[in-house]
């Protein structure tokens, strides 16, 4: 293994001196997986992670990394992913597309087996005519999973969000897994100049027996994972005892919310958030409005921007407060169903004033032309 000194999480992302790169977003996602002490990556290649999963794969040859190896599909990954971590091993993979839908009945497995799995999803189309083009569309079918969702806007937010995703997701009151996403190609293939801790330092190591449950060793049976035998029957208590821990699990999506809020800063950015229009926003859609915001300011139009770090939680409170004078909040989004703006309009008092749009998808870019007839028209 690479000599790196452990360093404390806090020095780590903060305090470290750090250098700048001009590097893409595969390529932060293997700066970040070089720093963060993981144990164990598994990957399947699909684009557009394919490369930023081959990095990894260089990680592991240059000995940053203990295990690497393919999985025979997305499925596989996602099922090796969970033993591994059930075993005590810190983790990481990625997916993105159709990708993430062939592995999806392993993202509720993690969560409810309380796995501190980290993944990176970098997203594309799902729907036919096939397309590997960047759209947001399967982050609508993660909504539901229990998976803690953080959304990066480019390549220092993919880099930063994947290292404190791993501290997130281990902390004893949280203990589930986190989704980093990030929109494929937009961040996964444009180079950019992003800062970086230096090489030779690397989180503290996972500890698995500060788990909510039972570390899988010679110790602790395996049949422990599946609670206790009546949870497999059919009856008042087994539903009880599922519901209950369903409810658990949501309870340390709402306890991860403070750790969140600690290591980014908090779930939300805003900027002018008195301005009476305000965008709100998440992943590249955010680069998009500040460039329409700029142009707006420039016609003399005062408009606020409100980006959202994290979707699961999701800052409802945060959003309602930013949101509640403004006249007209826009969501701009790149996916066709919208479901940013259905998130939006179910946090504020009124939801008439939230404008779903404008939309593109199946790998279009956002004109800031777009973004800026929808001001427009508010006006």
């Amino acid at each position: 293994m690479i000599d790196q000194r452990i360093v404390e999480p806090k020095h780590l992302f903060f305090e470290a001196e750090r250098k700048k790169r001009f590097i893409t977003g595969s390529e932060a996602v293997k700066e970040a997986i070089k720093r963060a002490n993981v144990d164990m990556a598994i990957s399947y290649p699909i684009t557009p992670q394919s490369e930023s999963m081959h990095l990894v794969g260089d990680l592991f040859a240059e000995g940053y990394l203990k295990e690497y190896f393919r999985g025979e599909n997305e499925f596989a990954v996602m099922s090796e992913i969970t033993g591994a971590a059930m075993a005590g091993v810190r983790v990481f993979t990625a997916t993105g597309g159709p990708g993430t839908l062939r592995a999806f009945e392993m993202f509720p497995t993690w969560v409810g087996a309380r796995l501190p799995v980290v993944c990176a999803f970098l997203t594309r189309g799902v729907n036919s005519p096939l397309t590997i083009q960047p759209d947001t569309i399967e982050m609508s079918f993660m909504l539901d999973t229990g998976m803690l969702m953080l959304h990066a806007e480019d390549a220092q937010d993919l880099y930063d969000m994947l290292l404190k995703a791993f501290i997130i997701a281990e902390q004893p009151d949280v203990h589930i897994p986190v989704g980093v996403f990030a929109d494929g190609f937009f961040v996964t293939h444009t180079r950019e100049t992003i800062e970086v801790a230096p090489e030779d330092i690397k989180l503290p190591s996972y500890n698995p027996y500060s788990s909510p449950v039972p570390v899988m060793d010679m110790v602790n049976a395996p049949v422990r994972q599946m609670r206790d035998p009546f949870v497999m029957k059919s009856n008042f208590i087994s539903y009880a005892a599922h519901a209950s821990w369903q409810q658990e699990v949501l309870a340390a999506g709402e306890r991860a919310r403070k750790h969140i809020d600690h290591y980014l800063n908090g779930l939300v950015e805003s900027e002018n958030e008195e301005a009476d229009i305000l965008i709100v926003a998440s992943g590249t859609a955010v680069s998009q409005s500040r460039e329409a915001i700029s142009i707006a300011r420039e016609q003399g139009i005062n408009i606020g921007l409100v980006k959202l770090k994290s979707i699961r939680p999701f800052p409802t409170e945060e959003i309602r407060a930013l949101t509640k004078h403004a006249k007209a909040v826009i969501v701009p989004e790149f996916n066709r169903v919208g479901w940013l703006a259905r998130e939006v309009k179910s946090a504020v008092n009124n939801s008439d004033k939230v404008i779903g749009g404008p939309r593109v998808f199946g790998g279009m870019t956002m004109p800031v032309e777009l973004i800026l007839d929808e001001i427009r028209r508010c006006l």
